[in-house]
């Protein structure tokens, strides 16, 4: 483990949510997002990389996310983020990014995503 830092994200969610409940019965939701930079190398090609966050949302901020969150939604989220190194199944070295929601925003979403989440501006902090 790498240790923990505050971040804030804006991309696009990869995958409708999942939620799950702790033996507890402490709600949590999980997705992802993809963050994608892009540029224009030296050589005047456009370039781009996209990374990939796992996002945990608790309690009700997880009940709101797993009620408004869709696939290619633009979404901010902020909180702290863990960073994990591993080896892959070919044994080369890996990194997984994994965010734990503090604070969600809707930002909007992309034209094929679903009907039925958040309109573009709400806010979700808990």
């Amino acid at each position: 483990m790498v240790g923990y830092q505050y971040t804030v994200i804006i991309g696009n969610v990869g995958r409708d949510p999942e939620m799950r409940y702790t033996p507890q019965g402490v709600a949590v939701c999980d997705f992802s997002v993809a963050v994608s930079r892009r540029w224009t190398d030296s050589a005047g090609a456009q370039q781009e990389r996209t990374t990939w966050f796992k996002v945990s949302a608790w309690r009700a901020l997880a009940e709101t996310c797993n009620e408004y969150v869709r696939k290619g939604m633009q979404i901010m989220v902020s909180g702290e983020i863990d960073a994990s190194a591993y080896a892959a199944k070919d044994g080369k070295p890996r990194a997984s990014l994994e965010l734990t929601a503090r604070d969600v925003q809707f930002l909007g979403r992309r034209a094929d995503a679903d009907e039925g989440g958040a309109e573009a501006g709400e806010r979700f902090p808990f």
